[in-house]
């Protein structure tokens, strides 16, 4: 049985939880506060489920999902996710975030920024394109004709073909977009950010992405 870490527990990361407890994962949930305070989502979730420390979280999940503000990424403990694999659910909000310069520029990506925090680990990007509500209600079986898909983008193969199995286990078809710096073609105001796609779709999507400078 795989744990999943979660080093955030707001909208995605609480459907996140959701999801993998429904389909046999056990879960390692952190926030910005005390343990104490996801005491109610623990209950919902049930016995796979526990709250701990985000060092606890990133210590014990096999896999670890960070899913907090862009601007607090510096605070993800780096020695603990060495060698594993981590979720970036990131997008980019300057009001929220504050400006950063080199994503303002297009330099880089937010995936790219958290993998540069986390020198040892495998980052993949995944579910920032995804409204939370729909992660526990768009999930089909394997097969299912029109089923939603999801991008992903990374550097490592193997990290992503652990990602690609957990999406299918949650109920959707996987579109890799390529290594970290692809990351942008989903990112806001992308073709395929929000909205519900099909796996060709969502490749449509990606090819006919563009850049801000560029819009």
């Amino acid at each position: 049985m795989t744990t999943i870490g979660l080093i955030g527990a707001g909208r995605i990361g609480s459907q996140v939880a959701r999801l993998a407890v429904a389909h046999g994962y056990s879960v390692v949930i952190s926030n910005s506060r005390d343990p104490e305070t996801l005491a109610a989502l623990v209950k919902e979730l049930g016995p796979r489920a526990r709250a701990a420390t985000p060092i606890e979280a990133a210590q014990d999940g096999e896999i670890v999902v960070v899913t907090i503000p862009l601007k607090n990424i510096s605070s993800v403990p780096v020695e603990p996710l060495a060698g594993k694999v981590v979720i970036d659910t990131n997008n980019y909000y300057p009001q929220r975030d504050g400006q950063i310069p080199e994503l303002d520029d297009e330099s880089t990506t937010t995936s790219e920024l958290l993998q540069a925090h986390l020198p040892k680990s495998k980052v993949v990007k995944a579910f920032n394109h995804i409204y939370a509500a729909e992660l526990t209600t768009h999930g089909q079986p394997a097969g299912t004709p029109n089923r939603r898909a999801l991008v992903i983008a990374g550097d490592d193969p193997s990290a992503k073909a652990m990602v690609t199995e957990m999406l299918d286990a949650f109920g959707f078809d996987t579109v890799d977009a390529g290594p970290l710096k692809e990351g942008w073609r989903i990112q806001r105001d992308t073709p395929g950010y929000g909205q519900r796609r099909n796996a060709a779709e969502l490749r449509r999507d990606l090819a006919a992405a563009k850049r801000y400078r560029d819009l």
